[in-house]
This record gives C-alpha cells, structure tokens and sequence, in this order.
C-alpha cells in the first residue's frame, strides 16, 4: 500500500475512532442519568480515542519512513560483493540500482546489478506489506482499547490537554532545534573557512574577488575575500530604502489610523498592502527599465556621472517594496492604543497632533518599532532588485550613484551551478550568511533594548 492511501486510510480510521469515542461517552452518559454524570464534555471522549488511534501510528510512520530508505540501502548493497571503495561510486551504483528496479535500463546491465535491482524491489515491496500491516493493526488495536477504556469516571479532557501540552512543546522545540541546526550548519563551514582565509583579512579586507583561477600562474590565482565592499554596499541599499520606507510608511499608518475617514481608510489600506504582493522580480524590472535610467539622466542633467546600476535606484524601489511591512503593523499597533487615552489627553486640552505625537506614539512605539525591524530585515534579504538595479560589482564607495553589490547577492553568486564544498570561494558563502545571522542577531538587541527603554505600561 503506497504511503498517501495508508494516511488517507489512517486518517479514515481517526474519524471513525472520534465518532465511536463520542457516541460510547453519550451511551455511558445515558446510563448514568444525563451528561452532567460524566467527568468531561463527550468531545473529549472522542478526541482521546481518536488521538490513542491517530498518534502512535502517525509516529511510527514517520520513523518507518525515515529509516526505511537508508535500511534497504543497507541490505541491497551488503549483498553485492564488488563495489565501489569510495563513497561517491556506491552513490552511483546505488543509483544505477534504482534506476534498474523502477524500469529504466541505462548503460550495460550486469548479472549482479540485475540481481541487486531485484532485490531492491522485493524489499520495497515487503517493506510497504509490512508498513501497512503493522500502523493498521498498531491504530486498530489502540483505538479499540481506548475505547474500551472509556467510562464516565475517566477525565478525558486532562488526559487530551496533556497531550496537546506534549504537542506544542514538541513543535516548540523542533522549531528551537532548527534555529541551532542552521546556526551549527553554518558556523562549521564558516570555520573551514576561516582555516583558509583570515578572520582579519574577511572582516577588513577592502578587495573582493573570491574568483579562483584554474592554475597558480594566472594573476589573482588565491582570490580576494576582502567583505568590506559587500558590507558597505548592503549598510547603503538598506539605509537609502529605510529613509524612504519608514517616514512614508509611519506617516501612512498614523494618517489612516487617526486621520483618514471610513471609506479612505477602506480603500488606502488595501492599496498599500497590495505593494507587498508584488514579486520581486518585478520591482527589480522597474527599478532596471525605469528608476536607474531617470536617475543616470537626471544626475547628468546637474553635471554629476551616474552609472546605469546604482544603489540609489535600487535603494528607492526596495523602499517603495517595504512600506507596507511599516505602514501595516505600526496601522495596527497603533490601532491597539486604547481610546481612554486619547480621550484623556484631549479633555485636558491637548490637541489632536499633541495627542498622536505625545501619547499615542509613545504607546505604540514597541510595535512600531517591531515593525521598522522587519522592514530592516527584508531589506537587508533582499537580492533581486539588487542584481537587476545595483549589479553585482564589488566597490567600495560611499557614493549611491555607482554600482554597488550586496550580502545577499554575493551568496547567490557564490552557490549558482555545480560547486565542490571544499574550496575558498564557495565556503565564503558560509562566512557571509554569518555574518548577516550575527547582524540580524545585533538589530534584535537593539530592538529589545529600545522596546525595554521606551515601553510605556498602560490599563
């Protein structure tokens, strides 16, 4: 039986546990003189033979099926008596493998790859028997004696928020444990990195070429890894759409949020969000085709040279990209200040401006400032606007009218096609994802302690 039909089968069996569960609690119930006799809500009943039926299987299976594959690998190429020594030739004839047991024959077919193929498949085979054989009779067998267990003494409802406790705790953790995997998964490589390169010379070298020539007589053979460029040129792309995302965004939330009547705000806030919508892509096409060509035109007008790729442009359109990110949560946040507030403020005779700028800002100033960091966030992520307006040179200069790069970018550059983990060049795409968690991890502090220095307690 395939895996999707012994879920949709398990999944059958769940809803049949739940309906069995409640109807035995409401027969207990009428034995007993009504509802009120018994210790839970008859709901209950039902979730707690559906979860003894449901659960223990649905973890089975996803053990099974993580240890299946690589269990089978074991027995199919244990049986084969001349294999490849290396690692990466029993992944290809392992592969050959597969490719003969599901019907397509590539290259020379021997009498032990045959025999391999065929025992790949009769244990592919038992394996999906013995699968479902095993969860239908596992959720069967404790459906049925949870319901048997089932009487009006028995307290459902503790036994089924237990369960769910268990649960959240579990998501909670698996979602902790992939934060530290991602973190280790790049620290070591940056590390191997690092064994290469200095730390010195990645963090305050001003030259980045971490192209790697093919012979050592060729000129930059050993690459330059200097970050210094990557980081100037994401701090100014960032800094140029936050000055214009947070004023137009902030000013936008605090107009809808105070100002706008009904029907402007219902038709604003809608148009806003719909900024957000819009694929990256696309930005990137206008800022190309339409932003940096004005800006090199313009600069020329005044007598100033003006590349065809600059950070300006790319600045301006990620900012026009991340105004709904501060308009939508600070129109929220601001939303959220209670009414006696400003209605106390304005029967003392303050103005409506002097309430929104002395009372209602400071109130809403831990969510704005959430929100101005997502935004920092998201333009510090950002890639597709930055090849398609900024470029991909690395200089180092402060002036927004020339072709600057970023993190970001160089990492998509760094990991395009097939690459080998073990040179400079494609380990520097560790060090620079880094780098970005530890700035990330610095724009939170900052955030924290803004939020625990300005917070304002209300009723």
């Amino acid at each position: 039986m395939q895996t999707p039909t012994l879920f949709a089968l398990l999944l059958l069996l769940v809803l049949v546990a739940y309906g069995t569960g409640f109807s035995r609690a409401i027969t207990a119930a009428r034995s007993r003189g009504g509802i009120r006799s018994l210790a839970s809500l008859p709901s209950y009943y039902g979730v707690h033979t559906a979860l003894w039926c449901g659960l223990p299987a649905l973890i089975l299976l996803g053990v099974w099926l993580a240890f299946d594959d690589a269990i089978i690998r074991t027995l199919v190429m244990s049986g084969i008596a001349e294999k490849p020594t290396s690692l990466s030739g029993q992944n290809l004839l392992y592969a050959q493998i597969q490719n003969l047991a599901a019907g397509n024959q590539l290259g020379e077919v021997t009498p032990q790859l045959l025999a391999a193929a065929e025992h790949l498949a009769s244990l592919r085979q038992s394996g999906q028997l013995m699968q479902s054989a095993l969860i239908l009779i596992l959720s069967i067998g404790l459906g049925a004696f949870a319901l048997l267990r089932i009487t009006p003494e028995l307290r459902a409802r503790e036994k089924v928020e237990k369960v769910l406790r268990a649960v959240l705790l579990t998501c909670a953790c698996a979602a902790i444990f992939t934060t530290v995997g991602i973190l280790m998964s790049v620290l070591f490589e940056s590390i191997r990195f690092f064994h290469a390169v200095p730390v010195t010379e990645f963090l305050f070298g001003l030259h980045w070429s971490p192209q790697m020539a093919m012979r050592a007589d060729q000129v930059g053979s050993s690459g330059a890894f200097g970050a210094v460029p990557l980081f100037t040129g994401t701090l100014m792309v960032s800094a140029i759409a936050m000055f214009v995302a947070v004023p137009v965004g902030l000013m936008s939330a605090i107009y809808l949020a105070e100002y706008a009547g009904k029907k402007v705000r219902a038709v604003a806030k809608p148009l806003i969000e719909i900024l957000a919508g819009v694929p990256t892509v696309v930005y990137g096409f206008f800022a190309a085709l339409t932003v940096a060509p004005f800006i090199r035109d313009l600069a020329q007008s005044v007598g100033l040279q003006a590349s065809s790729e600059s950070a300006l442009a790319a600045g301006l359109v990620m900012g026009v990209m991340i105004i709904p990110f501060v308009s939508s949560l600070s129109d929220d946040v601001i939303n959220a200040v209670p009414q006696s507030l400003r209605d106390g403020a304005l029967g003392l005779g303050s103005t409506k401006s002097e309430t929104v700028r002395k009372v209602v800002i400071p109130a809403a100033l831990p969510g704005i400032v959430g929100g101005v960091l997502l935004a920092v966030s998201r333009a510090i992520g950002e890639t597709m606007i930055v090849v398609m307006a900024a470029g991909l040179a690395a200089n180092l200069t402060a002036n927004p009218l020339e072709s600057v790069t970023t993190v970001t970018v160089q990492i998509v550059t760094l990991l395009v096609g097939d690459q080998e983990f073990d040179s400079p060049k494609t380990l520097a795409a560790f060090a620079l994802g880094l780098m970005l968690f530890i700035s990330t991890l610095i724009l939170n502090f900052i955030a924290l302690h803004v939020v625990k220095k300005y917070r304002e307690q209300y009723d």
